[in-house]
């Protein structure tokens, strides 16, 4: 019957037949070459959580987004190069604290790379520093200053990955908040090919189109230095002088949107339409996993959601089977045809080929409403339903059937499916017609290796524990942060304290003691926080120790508020000891709004147990297990996490950590 009314549609113009025509021809030339769907990990610690998952869990999630043919299957993963600064939801440790220091075994982009190689072995793998250790800027919040110190720091951790983790990254980004700096971009490809590094190829300005691109038309050294022009939520669109400079274009930082439907909407839309409006041929998710407390900024902005390690509960969001329609049947290193575009009525395809007679086609049409991105604003458009036909020609036209896979969102009824295997598309003279409802998304594919992999379900969801001990007494631990801890301002490591003979041999150290060259706004004071957002009364305990004479200070608090971005304006019950012999209790983390003070007698270099204690609006302090002050009044916030902290970037340890929560 359809074969008879698409007969009848060659000869009469009538309603039934109306449906739009698309050509994909490879004979007509090629686009660009396609160089993979990808996640970020960083920028700051949105991974945090990710490696507290006890097996099988987190291999489960690990291989729904790595694992090729299975989930997400990504093409690219990029990470942060720690820089022991805030930098969006927590900080992530440098290779080099100090100008002395050198440790690649610091943090988890180590093993988060290596676990992505046993899945994928093609993986692209990128470095990016959002931030810098104090020293690199030599007392400044810029980091170009010192260009030669700034670029042997980034090609020592290239290296590092290589000598110590057999980890050959592919690529690294350039990116400030502010500017960009072509004297250091000339001196990275410089110290990089010097170093045997000439493979390592650069993304710059990794953050937005110009001034770099232009920058790139009138200086030669710099276009042949820059490898990838990388743009931050680009809007699907580039510009001119971009394509000017006929180098590779990607969209190195986009998505970052809360990860329910809408959100997977945004992601299908932005994987078309990058290439279809912008020719960018790399799209690059912020972040790979919302594996951080959802309570900071951005939270569940990742592919998929990983929070609750101490659950085992974790979600396949809708973007993970968004990216499955187009990295399951695409690799790095096919082609665009130059035959895509934008649908009649609203949404897009693109076409890709390995050169080798396969193709693949994916077709969105996601409406305006259901696929809005956090950033930047949508301009309004219109999607409806339609009927298309593609013919295809060139080495395409005697394929004989295609496979199909579909994602409905469904939004009216909210039972969507997604990535869904339909049954094979037989062609008749080389073309197909679909029936394209809103909200959909489409693979047709002439290769046959799809799966929509599965676990059993996780555990259920449930609360951070309401009593929680560490002592952190691990002689050789696979990470150096302790579990569920999230440093917000600082690095808190484990620390063998080899002086200590008595019990305090396993501690948990602050080890920054310069602040940070970063964008974000980082605290004066370090801070790591922990546990369930919603605590409200509870009693935090912990054995301290300061390391810094007359000037130092510790706390613990309780109903921290804010961290991330905002941690600077955070607010909560604070209970410091200063080093002076005195102490304080406050209702921020600035120290500025006083609740209670006086002498306590504690000095540096010796342990200190500080125990607080909230009820409704009083709190009690201990310290020794003595009173030192009782019934401040504490009008707000009403709830928040536990944390651990120091007064500046100084050296300071915690040990014998414990919540009692009600």
């Amino acid at each position: 019957m359809i074969s008879f009314i698409l007969l009848l549609c060659q000869f009469f113009t009538i309603a039934i037949c109306v449906t739009d025509q698309y050509v994909l021809d490879d004979k007509v030339g090629l686009g660009r070459v396609f160089d993979g769907i990808g996640g970020l990990s960083g920028g700051g610690a949105t991974s945090r959580l990710l490696v507290n998952y006890a097996e099988p869990y987190r291999s489960q999630i690990l291989d729904y987004l790595f694992k090729p043919n299975f989930g997400a299957s990504l093409h690219i993963l990029k990470v942060e190069i720690g820089g022991d600064a805030q930098t969006t939801d927590g900080t992530e440790p440098s290779h080099m604290h100090y100008e002395n220091d050198e440790n690649f075994f610091r943090g988890y982009e180590w093993w988060l790379m290596k676990e992505a190689k046993k899945r994928n072995p093609n993986i692209t793998l990128i470095g990016l520093p959002w931030a810098f250790p104090g020293w690199v800027g030599h007392g400044k919040n810029w980091p170009y200053d010192y260009p030669d110190i700034t670029a042997t720091y980034v090609v020592s951790w290239i290296i590092g990955a290589k000598q110590y983790h057999d980890l050959d990254i592919n690529y690294v980004g350039i990116w400030n908040e502010r500017n960009f700096d072509s004297k250091y971009i000339k001196l990275l490809r410089y110290t990089l090919d010097k170093s045997g590094l000439e493979s390592v190829r650069i993304i710059a300005s990794d953050n937005l189109w110009e001034p770099i691109s232009l920058f790139m038309l009138l200086d030669q050294e710099l276009r042949r230095a820059v490898d990838v022009i990388g743009a931050h939520y680009p809007g699907t669109t580039t510009v001119l002088e971009a394509l000017k400079t006929q180098k590779k274009l990607w969209s190195s930082e986009d998505y970052s949107t809360f990860n329910n439907e809408v959100g997977g909407g945004c992601w299908a839309r932005i994987l078309n339409q990058n290439y279809v409006n912008g020719l960018m041929t790399a799209t690059i998710s912020w972040n790979l996993v919302a594996s951080y407390y959802g309570e900071l900024p951005f939270g569940r902005d990742g592919l998929m959601t990983a929070q609750e390690p101490w659950s085992g509960s974790y979600v396949v969001e809708s973007p993970i089977w968004i990216s499955a329609h187009t990295t399951q049947f695409t690799q790095p290193g096919w082609t665009y045809l130059q035959t895509v575009g934008h649908l009649a009525h609203g949404g897009s395809y693109v076409a890709l080929t390995n050169g080798k007679g396969d193709l693949t086609v994916v077709i969105e049409t996601m409406t305006h409403d259901h696929s809005v991105c956090v950033r930047p604003p949508l301009p309004a458009f219109n999607v409806t339903s339609q009927n298309t036909t593609f013919q295809l020609k060139g080495s395409f036209a005697s394929l004989a059937q295609l496979q199909v896979w579909r994602s409905r969102f469904n939004f009216k009824t909210q039972k969507p499916t997604f990535f869904e295997k339909l049954s094979p598309l037989k062609l008749s003279d080389g073309s197909f017609t679909l029936n394209l409802g809103e909200d959909e998304v489409y693979t047709l594919t002439s290769l046959t290796s799809g799966l929509k992999g599965s676990f059993p379900d996780p555990p259920p969801s449930a609360p951070f524990p309401t009593t929680y001990k560490d002592d952190f007494n691990v002689a050789n631990p696979p990470f150096t942060e302790a579990p569920d801890f999230a440093d917000q301002t600082g690095v808190f490591e484990y620390h063998i304290n080899l002086t200590d003979p008595g019990p305090h041999v396993f501690t948990l150290r602050q080890v920054v003691t310069q602040r940070p060259v970063t964008w974000a706004t980082d605290a004066d004071q370090t801070i790591s926080v922990i546990g369930n957002y919603k605590w409200e009364n509870l009693t935090v305990s912990c054995d301290v120790f300061m390391e810094t004479v007359k000037t130092g200070g510790v706390f613990i608090a309780a109903r921290v508020d804010k961290g991330g971005q905002s941690v600077r304006n955070a607010k909560g019950l604070f209970y410091w000891i200063f080093s002076d012999g005195s102490y304080k209790v406050t209702n921020d983390l600035a120290g500025q709004a006083v609740l209670a003070e006086g002498p306590s007698g504690t000095r540096a270099f010796g342990w200190h147990t500080l125990t607080l204690s909230i009820k409704g609006q009083y709190a009690t302090g201990l310290l020794n297990g003595y009173p030192l002050w009782k019934n401040a009044v504490v009008l707000g916030p009403k709830n928040g996490w536990a944390a651990i902290g120091t007064k500046s970037f100084e050296l300071a340890q915690f040990d014998n950590f414990a919540v009692k929560a009600e």
